[in-house]
């Protein structure tokens, strides 16, 4: 599957693009009553795709009944903490539009009662009641992944056994590299099996990632390398992170 990336000169036009392009597929996706199954990431272009999904124009023409919203990691920390991902993902769409709450699809929280270990346990038996027992867990439509500069994706952080793990759909994750230091992630069998996977990246320094994410480096090494959707895998990013990619490899028309 080719990789496309779809380059905007500053970070806003590049999450109003994508917004854009979100509801328009997930019309589609409903359209005819299905469900549509997505993955979020947290970060700062997660929240500002979600703030220019609520304001856009035809976010009213959605129905939000038939949208299932889930995490493609999440912090383990306090329900009601700033560096909780589904904190901020409620704060910039989730709150403000019809979706009904058994749609929204949280890990556990710190404060749940719940140990680390159980809510990565409670979210794989979340993940699946709606797949089958082939596959344990839902097929996104659309599963959004941010890149950090050392090319991880959702908490799956490079030279790590997490990246590798094939036989679980959610993991513990302690002593992140980057904190807070634990975590629950989803593996890449689950984020793979989505029929599209958007990475949404900005700033000079994700562009080498972006870069090595393209050469097909070793996705044990970068995480980033072997993300990749069923039926379309798009690097949407800005001016800034594309900076070391050539201008061939750029795909305006998506």
């Amino acid at each position: 599957m080719e990789k496309t990336v779809v380059v905007e000169a500053t970070p806003q036009a590049l999450a109003d693009r994508v917004a854009d392009r979100f509801l328009a597929r997930v019309r589609a996706r409903t359209r005819n009553g299905r469900i549509a199954h997505i993955a979020l990431t947290g970060g700062s272009m997660g929240g500002a795709v979600l703030g220019a999904v609520r304001v856009h124009p035809r976010v009213g023409e959605i129905d939000w009944s038939l949208v299932h919203f889930w995490w493609g990691d999440e912090r383990y920390v306090a329900r009601a903490d700033a560096d909780r991902n589904a904190l901020q993902s409620r704060g910039a769409l989730l709150d403000h539009i019809p979706v009904p709450a058994e749609n929204v699809h949280e890990v556990a929280a710190s404060d749940s009662g719940l140990s680390l270990d159980e809510a990565a346990e409670a979210y794989a038996a979340e993940l699946a009641r709606f797949g089958s027992d082939e596959q344990p867990w839902p097929s996104f439509a659309v599963c959004f992944l941010g890149v950090g500069p050392d090319g991880h994706i959702a908490s799956l952080f490079p030279d790590r056994p997490e990246v590798t793990v094939t036989d679980a759909a959610a993991l513990a994750v302690r002593d992140s590299p980057k904190p807070p230091p634990e975590r629950v992630t989803l593996t890449r069998p689950v984020l793979n099996a989505s029929k599209r996977v958007w990475l949404v990246l900005t700033g000079a320094d994700k562009a080498s990632a972006l870069g090595l994410a393209l050469a097909g480096a070793n996705y044990a090494n970068v995480p980033v390398a072997g993300a990749k959707g069923r039926k379309r895998t798009v690097f949407f990013v800005d001016e800034a992170a594309a900076s070391e990619v050539s201008p061939d490899l750029f795909d305006q028309t998506y």
